[in-house]
């Protein structure tokens, strides 16, 4: 198979969905490996590590999407790019569908097999490809939290974790999955006073555990919910329902509630948010206003830490990648129900239930 990867373009988007050792393994495979010119510059790998390996640079993306089978990237097609895809091509990336029906129709309309990071799935309920950029996006939430609530970026002008004789700041996360840890251990490091919220009581028995009572843990309830933001410097949206839009646990209204300056993170933004104010922002204009507390919304948090970022992503995706590459996607998804559940939009078609949900469409059972 010819496998395709693109310079991704979404603003301040620097991760690259192919590393060099990526390509080296789709190679030794027996695939073909394309490559756009400066695709992963922006993550410190030059065009030569990847001809080094055997793949072949490309100057444009429209000429790898004429002739890539599969194509790989990081990000959601950007609208541009929509009618680069053709008919029966591989998408493998993150798509975040739920939030964006304008891009789940330009897929359906172009017949792609488009199969989504974020909804691959393990018996366990883990998201192994998601659960990397969880952690980063966990642990980045505190530190851009940190950073927003100096005075010069209009925060409150806190400390999170204070000085002798001073009050530590207090961090609220709701939701104690995989964002949430990350976010907690973030916090605790820089000596804060949290609160996690989850809804799950066997999850918040396992952060005291884990926290050694160093945190303090809620069942998210809506009046706990409220009792906790109205007393907090920094918030961090942390929910997630794998393949579905966030729910809003955090009305306009409650705002008014908490402290002036105090800073909202909403990790759930992808996914349309937790927080009813959310919407997307970019890394070079990351905050807005709203009812006097500063809403931090980027929706690509890891990609600030590319080369990390890649790592880990590329990481977990490989194997994955590999084998629908080497399989093709009905076999790939007959063979391995991880990727079944990934498979968002085939043969024109919403194939993800929370999807079709999310955005009131036809849901059609994948019939690979």
């Amino acid at each position: 198979m010819i496998v395709g990867c693109v310079k991704e373009i979404k603003k301040h988007e620097y991760r690259v969905g192919i590393t060099p050792r990526c390509a080296q393994a789709y190679i030794n495979a027996g695939h073909i490996v394309l490559i756009q010119k400066n695709a992963g510059e922006g993550a410190s790998y030059s065009d030569q590590d990847y001809i080094d390996v055997g793949a072949e640079i490309i100057t444009t993306p429209k000429d790898v999407f004429s002739k890539a089978d599969m194509i790989v990237k990081v990000k959601e097609p950007q609208k541009i790019e929509y009618s680069m895809f053709k008919k029966g091509q591989i998408l493998f990336t993150y798509l975040h569908l739920a939030a964006d029906k304008e891009q789940t129709l330009a897929l359906m309309e172009q017949g792609v097999d488009a199969i989504a990071y974020e909804t691959i799935q393990k018996d366990s309920g883990v998201l192994p490809c998601l659960k990397p950029m969880s952690e980063i996006a966990g642990r980045l939430s505190i530190q851009e939290g940190a950073k927003y609530l100096e005075t010069p970026f209009g925060g409150r002008g806190v400390l999170l974790g204070g000085v002798p004789g001073v009050k530590k700041g207090k961090v609220t996360i709701i939701g104690g999955g995989v964002v949430g840890v990350n976010a907690a251990q973030m916090a605790i490091g820089l000596g804060a006073d949290v609160t996690i919220l989850d809804v799950n009581a066997d999850r918040l028995e396992y952060l005291d555990q884990l926290y050694f009572s160093r945190i303090k843990t809620l069942y998210s309830t809506r009046a706990n919910i409220l009792e906790s933001i109205k007393d907090s410097d920094l918030v961090v949206g942390a929910v997630l329902i794998p393949g579905a839009k966030a729910p809003h646990l955090v009305k306009i209204d409650d705002l008014k509630t908490m402290k002036k300056g105090a800073v909202i993170v909403d990790v759930a933004v992808d996914q349309g948010g937790c927080v009813e104010s959310t919407k997307p922002t970019t890394h070079d204009d990351p905050t807005f206003v709203v009812n006097n507390v500063v809403n931090y919304c980027v929706a690509n948090m890891p990609g600030a830490v590319s080369r990390t970022s890649t790592e880990a992503l590329t990481a977990t995706t490989l194997k994955y990648g590999l084998e629908i590459a080497t399989k093709g996607v009905k076999q790939a998804c007959r063979d391995n129900v991880e990727i079944y559940r990934g498979l968002n939009i085939y043969q024109g078609k919403c194939v993800c239930e929370p999807v079709a949900k999310a955005l009131d469409m036809e849901y059609v059972k994948p019939l690979v």
